[in-house]
């Protein structure tokens, strides 16, 4: 498949895609006809669907009850796009980093620097220093856009030649005190359909993180696929959901999909399932984005708050993705709200959900059937189809594909034209796919996923740690914890002055986003090996410590799914 002409000055993205040969095959979308040549995604979503539904119709809402409608959106949007450009010296295809909460802001940088032809690298708030620095260092990520608020880890990550902008504070160089002066309209750089728009982060079983590159062309498909044919919303309906931007999961449900339909986003910047629930109720919410764990929690809540609780009324969508979904929550859910959630695997690798239900076609206890658009099968090691009620490897094809940056793990993802998303799955005779396990040493908590060996590096970065192992642990809230077994050099006692898992905990946040933390840490004299030195983690999969749960202000439920699973 021949690129056509890029509108990038700065050609890095393109230079370090992988070979056209080792790309998965592409199906064409299930509707319409071909994108264009010459496509914009931000225009398309902004500006385009200010023409169709008004500017006045509301895009986003807040917490605290501010509402901007497109109109405004698309004046904040340019104005950023001009400071961009004319102050920071962004040209098209520089590499841009976005890092900070949810926010209205947030969600307008990423649009300004789609607008400018810029590459847009949106992170999480709660990435820490080193990852920030590996991050931009795969990217060469030269520009970044930062919420003053969490400002820290990223001017502490210390990159070269980083240039770090900051947005809502009081100084003169505020990239939005800078952006009011600037004119209200800015033409939007005609980008190509195929030129990178972002790119995605994601951590493999190393531990070290894979840049997705998704295209123009790519960010409208998901919308056109999963939101249009699976989900069906409507302009009048306001989404709302845990997982942050950072997300791919949370910026298709938060941005990109109520924006393609005309409809509202309410943008939380906290949203633990207590203040999810209270703003359902509060603020009508229709569409719901989270994690089976987050469902699970506000059950409970709900429970416990017999005739005092929410109103969720309003909710006609409840999407779930990050996890697998048990059945057993499915049915709980729907007799507490009269929903059914749409259960949903994608990939941070494909941007979005690929194998979903809807309506009268959902199946509790199976993901569903691939997305108009999409084709899935079950594989076995050599790539060959199994039978149906037989596990293997599932692979996947449509509009959208694996493109890993410069990355030789790229011919491990995709082979023979298939995506292999590193899940077990099997296909029922019906042609339903039900999940079974993680084909890798991945592990899936509460919708996050963690690559245990980047967790065991920082680990034995401790002094006081000879051996770590991380792996999963079967929860009935979280789906698995994540357990850390670890021997310590002689003379170095568990729970002594310096060694304690309070210690270890502190250690690890300090150097790692804190979801990745382990929840229980359990002392051993010895890590079980082989006779050739090979660790047997499925030995320690089979325990079940005594260690109690980590505590602490990190150690509550997690509710927004890495997307991942969506991975």
């Amino acid at each position: 498949m021949e690129l056509t002409h890029s509108a990038h000055v700065d050609t890095f993205p393109r230079d370090h895609l992988p070979p056209v040969e080792q790309w998965p095959r592409l199906l064409p979308l299930p509707r319409g006809a071909p994108p264009p040549e010459r496509l914009n995604c931000a225009v398309e979503l902004l500006d385009r669907t200010a023409e169709r539904f008004g500017p006045d119709r509301p895009v986003f809402r807040t917490a605290v009850g501010e509402v901007w409608s497109y109109g405004e959106l698309r004046g904040h949007v340019d104005r950023i796009a001009h400071v961009l450009t004319e102050d920071l010296g962004v040209v098209p295809g520089n590499r841009v980093l976005l890092r900070g909460p949810t926010t209205t802001w947030l969600a307008a940088c990423w649009l300004a620097v789609l607008k400018a032809g810029a590459v847009a690298v949106t992170v999480l708030a709660q990435h820490r220093a080193p990852e920030l620095t590996t991050m931009c260092e795969i990217a060469r990520i030269r520009h970044a856009l930062c919420d003053v608020r969490v400002l820290g880890d990223l001017t502490g990550a210390g990159v070269p030649g980083l240039r770090i902008t900051a947005y809502g504070g009081d100084g003169p160089e505020d990239l939005l005190r800078r952006a009011s002066a600037k004119p209200e309209r800015y033409a939007a750089v005609e980008t190509a359909a195929d030129d990178v728009a972002l790119i995605a982060f994601t951590s493999g079983t190393t531990g070290r993180p894979k840049g997705c590159a998704h295209f123009h062309r790519d960010v409208l498909a998901v919308a056109d696929t999963f939101s249009r044919e699976v989900l069906r919303p409507g302009p009048g309906d306001l989404f709302a959901g845990s997982p942050p931007l950072g997300f791919t999961f949370g910026l298709g449900g938060l941005v990109i999909f109520p924006m393609r339909a005309g409809a509202c986003a309410l943008l939380l910047e906290q949203a633990q399932p207590r203040r999810l629930l209270a703003a359902i109720g509060e603020h009508g919410v229709s569409v719901l984005f989270t994690a089976p764990t987050a469902y699970r929690v506000m059950l409970d809540v709900l429970e416990e708050a017999g005739s005092r609780a929410p109103d969720v009324s309003s909710l006609r969508r409840c999407v779930s993705a990050g996890e697998n979904l048990p059945a057993a929550t499915w049915h709980a859910w729907h007799r507490r709200t009269g929903v059914r959630i749409i259960n949903g695997i994608g990939a941070t690798e494909l941007l979005h959900i690929f194998i979903s239900a809807a309506d009268e076609a959902i199946r509790p206890g199976t993901t569903g059937v691939p997305v108009p658009g999409w084709q899935a099968r079950v594989v076995d090691g050599a790539g060959a189809p199994v039978p149906d009620g037989e596990p293997g490897l599932l692979a996947v094809r449509g509009p959208v594909g694996c493109r890993y940056l410069a990355d030789p793990r790229q011919s491990e993802y995709v082979r023979d034209g298939w995506n292999l998303t590193g899940d077990t799955y099997v296909r029922e005779p019906d042609g339903y796919f039900r999940y079974v396990a993680r084909a890798d040493d991945m592990i899936i908590s509460a919708g996050y996923n963690i690559p245990g060996p980047q967790v065991e590096e920082v680990l034995l970065a401790h002094p006081d740690v000879v051996e770590a192992a991380v792996v999963g642990r079967p929860d009935a809230l979280r789906g698995q914890l994540v357990t850390a077994y670890v021997v310590l050099r002689h003379g170095a006692a568990p729970g002594g002055e310096s060694v304690t898992a309070a210690a270890l905990r502190e250690f690890v946040t300090a150097r790692l986003v804190p979801y990745k933390c382990p929840r229980v840490f359990v002392f051993l004299d010895a890590l079980p090996r082989t006779a050739t030195g090979k660790l047997q983690r499925y030995l320690l999969r089979a325990q079940a410590p005594d260690a109690p749960p980590a505590s602490g202000p990190d150690a509550g439920p997690a509710t927004g799914p890495e997307a991942g699973h969506l991975k």
